[in-house]
């Protein structure tokens, strides 16, 4: 379970424009898609006291780890897009939240003889042509039940149609004109055929012929007087308009297009790409360029040019490439564009109709992307500071504890014991300074495993003294540290702290600060306290603190059942006489694991490079001999 505090943004950072959000999981799954008038007010709702949310909605807040949002310029933009993300994600929450209907699409059935036009809600079938999702299923019902005067293609249902064409006589459509009935022969197949390419025209967005007939048709009625019929016709024009909306998300069909768009920082670049493939938004990604270059806008464009297309098996250039300013060299990119893409590619900068409407609105994300990026990056920096000057006052500090470092052991019944030792600068983890250390004292406890690697850490030398164990010390840098950290925490209570006082002590670090943090109360140890520190449970200080132990427990972890598995393999195939390690590695690359070896009949092993045929017996004979009790070898009773 998360707390939503945790990823909560300010409310500064949410635009208060029209726009979709994602939640996403731990493992960044996005878990609920939604739409919004107003993004502010809405995620805002999301954060609200828990126990004023619905049971369901409380699930989802706490089930997330992060909420990402795109602007875009209406409701009907997010309507559309919520819709596509749905598809996409196929989100759990979306799933338990939302009822049996989905959006309505206009289908024609081109692979029967003669196609049928349907308003549907089902998923996608082979052979069939959508055309949708719209935004209002009474419009397109409307629009669908005037189209068929126009186009003649048949509504009706399989068994109506078999059943008129058994009969020969049209169905009730077919009687008032509204269909071309070719369930009667009254229309031959090929001229139907031609009604039906129409058709699909027209719902493709090649409707501007169509609403200037009904247009010009419904001016004709006007000017003879006859206004019912006028009438009629702005009827069926308003709903052919309200289905038909067209706006940003939403071109027809043939639009292969990226729309790519930039908004300018001090010191990043803020960028916004959108996939536009058969006239709908596909894809979109946004993210953040860093200005380490003196470079023009040309220039970066250029550069989030080769960052966008440097995948082609990911992500391919389209026919178009729309920008939000113009190229200094443009032949010069659409000639390697064309040669990645394998076909002609343009380059152009919209400046009016509904495609410099998407690079607005692409624009428009590409500001909130890189305000957001600087809000967090702020935000960030100010939660650190904050950690740090809360441990400072806490512990009672001489300075910030800028450098943190954190022990932990891990074992299993006193065998394979090792330790992590994580390193925390400025609040974030430094990677390449981790160390880990496999425990040389035989049967040693906890306490003597914290005073072992503390007394290993502060040792004043330059390079770790080899041990018996080749892996005594584990790293790929073996190296002395810059300089001693301004915190030492160990995971563990007083007992913990305590001995590595001691052994601080005895390396000269008399005056390095130690703390330890219990894992049951979230309580920090201080040396020779009888009682502990209880930091707040929103103290930033506390968080920072979990976060070094938790990652020192993740290290150690990890190395333990790397050590475990090591050591079981080795000390089975330790036991063949004859068999070395390099020949040893060489079966394991072979067969996998033990077990695969083990199963192996000697003739198999024979077939890994060194292994001959005596060896390859003697290596069967030991496995079988030694395998593990109810688990007997191949042949064996």
């Amino acid at each position: 379970m998360t707390d939503p505090s945790t990823y909560r943004p300010a409310a500064g950072e949410i635009p208060t424009e029209p726009g979709v959000y994602r939640f996403r999981d731990a493992h960044g799954r996005v878990v609920y898609v939604g739409k919004a008038t107003n993004l502010r007010a809405r995620l805002s709702s999301y954060f609200a006291d828990p126990a004023t949310l619905h049971p369901r909605t409380r699930t989802m807040v706490t089930s997330a780890a992060g909420v990402d949002w795109v602007v875009v310029a209406n409701e009907v933009e997010a309507l559309s897009l919520e819709y596509s993300w749905i598809k996409q994600y196929e989100p759990r929450f979306n799933v338990k939240y939302r009822d049996d209907k989905s959006y309505p699409y206009l289908a024609v059935t081109m692979t029967d003889e003669f196609p049928r036009a349907a308003v549907v809600r089902e998923a996608k079938r082979k052979g069939t042509r959508y055309f949708g999702p719209y935004a209002h299923a009474w419009a397109i019902r409307d629009t669908l039940d005037e189209l068929v005067k126009v186009f003649g293609v048949r509504t009706c249902r399989d068994g109506v149609f078999r059943r008129a064409r058994q009969v020969g006589r049209p169905c009730l459509l077919g009687y008032i004109g509204k269909c071309s009935a070719p369930c009667v022969d009254r229309i031959a197949p090929d001229e139907y055929a031609e009604l039906v390419a129409d058709l699909c025209a027209f719902l493709a967005g090649q409707s501007e012929p169509f609403v200037r007939q009904l247009e010009r048709q419904m001016r004709e009625a006007s000017d003879r007087m006859e206004y019912e019929e006028a009438a009629r016709l702005r009827d069926r024009l308003g709903a052919l308009n309200r289905a038909l909306e067209r706006n940003t998300v939403v071109f027809d069909d043939s639009t292969d297009a990226d729309v790519i768009a930039v908004a300018d920082g001090d010191l990043q670049l803020g960028v916004q790409v959108f996939h536009v493939r058969g006239g709908r938004i596909r894809g979109e990604r946004g993210f953040v360029l860093e200005k380490a270059e003196e470079l023009t806008e040309s220039g970066y464009l250029e550069r989030v040019l080769q960052r966008v297309y440097d995948d082609t098996d990911v992500t391919v250039p389209a026919r178009e490439i729309l920008l939000s300013a113009p190229l200094d060299e443009p032949a010069a990119w659409a000639a390697w564009l064309s040669e990645v893409r394998g076909a002609k590619v343009t380059i152009r900068t919209p400046k009016r109709g509904d495609k410099r409407a998407l690079m607005a609105t692409a624009q428009a994300n590409a500001e909130n992307t890189l305000r957001l990026y600087g809000a967090k990056r702020s935000a960030d920096l100010t939660a650190r500071s904050q950690a740090l000057r809360e441990l400072q006052d806490a512990l009672s500090l001489p300075e910030p504890p800028l450098r943190i470092e954190c022990i932990d052991i891990s074992t299993l019944q006193g065998q394979d014991t090792v330790a992590s030792l994580v390193v925390f600068e400025d609040g974030l983890p430094r990677k390449r300074d981790y160390r880990s250390f496999v425990i040389r004292t035989p049967g040693a406890d906890d306490l003597t495993a914290v005073a072992e690697v503390v007394a290993r850490r502060f040792a004043q030398r330059d390079e770790p003294e080899p041990g018996p164990d080749a892996d005594a010390d584990i790293g790929t840098v073996r190296r002395r540290f810059a300089y001693p950290p301004a915190l030492l925490v160990i995971d563990g209570g007083a007992p913990q702290v305590r001995a590595a006082q001691d052994a601080l002590m005895s390396a000269g670090m008399s005056d390095l600060p130690v703390v330890g943090l219990a894992k049951r109360l979230e309580e920090v140890w201080l040396p020779g306290e009888s009682d502990p520190v209880i930091l707040p449970r929103t103290s930033e200080g506390l968080y920072l603190l979990q976060r070094v132990r938790d990652e020192a427990h993740r290290t150690a972890i990890g190395l333990h059942r790397k050590r475990r598995g090591k050591r079981a393999t080795v000390s089975t195939l330790d036991a063949v006489p004859g068999l070395g390690p390099a020949k040893a590695k060489a079966l394991l690359a072979h067969f996998g694991t033990v077990r695969a070896i083990r199963a192996a009949s000697p003739a198999e092993l024979q077939q890994v490079r060194g292994i001959g045929a005596t060896l390859a017996e003697a290596i069967h004979g030991e496995l079988a001999a030694n395998a593990p009790e109810g688990r007997s070898a191949p042949g064996a009773p």
